[in-house]
């Protein structure tokens, strides 16, 4: 388009992040004389990010089109992803927002709440070694009380900084407000397409709206139950998460919001999986197992892609394979989803603390199961 917005420059300060892969911060400055910043990401894919994203934009074209999800403004939000090969690309630099994960270590800190990995992690080692030998049950049932613990020694406090960031009643309302409805809204998106690694720096806040919004969506198709600690639920619903929602929990408008966003993605189901399709035939990929195989038309096809995206047609069908053949209904399947994401058993198991990450997605940080 003529009116397109072009780079006329850039400005000469970059910030390096301080995560793993030490991404930076760019500022670009467009020919309408505006300044667009951009995070340069090095050594990761991002095209399974744009995938998502497309993902994203038609759940949210579709919901449109419901009457009660439109009054309900039930929307995610998304960020432009430009892949510039298969190993770095630019991020749209998404604004007022900040990493859930710093937000409740400064709630800790104002309540005088201390966190140690160390002390975590030898409370966990202590809680494995006491079982030791007397069985599966055993293990399961120690873990249980460790995470049972930690949950009392690091209470939720995420529901602090509502209060604090929006002091008008009417405000601090309108915030929790958007903060469950866009949760929901993710939390079904995610599950639908096994998006994984949603650890506290994945997870932001908007700290003008409240509404929650994702990030990363390189751990997908499950592959987080391929972890050496395998992600157990279906998508994060840990203790600070359920009590920002307010004194009604999950049973209130997140459950709701969950129900009418389910309810659309299997409505448009076929739709759905043809924007997530596309990925079957990207041989730049990295498939679990790569088995290629080409069909009549000469274009080479992915077993384990045809597998992944199976997966995805029979959870938007109300299978949820832990609980057998038999489809659910749309509350049940909610219902049963909800009960996993909560269940004390799946979160004890995937607790893990490293000091730099063990496997190929970022959820062998620290913190990574109960504590947050």
């Amino acid at each position: 388009a003529e009116d397109a917005v072009t780079i006329d420059g850039w400005e000469d300060h970059v910030d390096v992040l301080s995560s793993l892969m030490r991404p930076k911060k760019v500022v670009v400055i467009g020919s309408d004389g505006q300044r667009y910043p951009l995070l340069a990401k090095p050594k990761d894919d991002l095209r399974k990010d744009t995938r998502m994203i497309e993902f994203m934009t038609l759940a949210n074209r579709l919901m449109l089109r419901s009457a009660q999800c439109r009054r309900r403004r039930l929307e995610v939000r998304c960020y432009g992803v430009t892949p510039l090969g298969d190993d770095s690309g630019l991020i749209e630099w998404a604004a007022n927002v900040l990493p859930i994960r710093s937000v409740v270590k400064e709630q800790w800190d104002q309540s005088r709440v201390s966190y140690s990995h160390h002390e975590v992690r030898a409370k966990y080692d202590a809680a494995k070694v006491a079982a030791a030998g007397r069985g599966e049950k055993a293990r399961v049932d120690a873990l249980a009380r460790w995470c049972e613990g930690m949950m009392k020694d690091l209470p939720p406090v995420l529901h602090l900084w509502f209060v604090e960031s929006f002091r008008a009643p009417s405000a601090w309302f309108d915030a929790r407000l958007s903060y469950a409805r866009s949760l929901g809204v993710m939390s079904m998106l995610g599950y639908a397409v096994g998006l994984g690694d949603r650890h506290l720096e994945n997870l932001l806040i908007d700290a003008t709206s409240g509404a929650a919004m994702h990030v990363d969506f390189g751990c997908l198709f499950d592959h987080g139950l391929n972890l050496e600690h395998p992600e157990r639920v279906p998508f994060r619903l840990t203790q600070n998460l359920i009590h920002a929602m307010g004194v009604t929990g999950v049973e209130g408008v997140f459950r709701r919001v969950c129900e009418l966003t389910l309810e659309q993605l299997r409505t448009h189901r076929e739709a759905l999986l043809d924007v997530i399709g596309t990925l079957r035939h990207d041989p730049l990929v990295d498939w679990r197992k790569r088995n290629a195989q080409e069909d009549e038309s000469g274009v080479k096809d992915s077993a384990e892609a045809t597998k992944e995206l199976k997966k995805i047609d029979s959870k938007l069908n109300g299978i949820i394979e832990s609980r057998g053949p038999t489809p659910l209904t749309v509350s049940g399947q909610v219902q049963a989803l909800i009960a996993e994401a909560t269940d004390i058993n799946n979160l004890s198991q995937m607790y893990i603390c490293a000091d730099r990450p063990t496997t190929s997605c970022s959820a062998a940080r620290a913190a990574r199961g109960c504590v947050g």
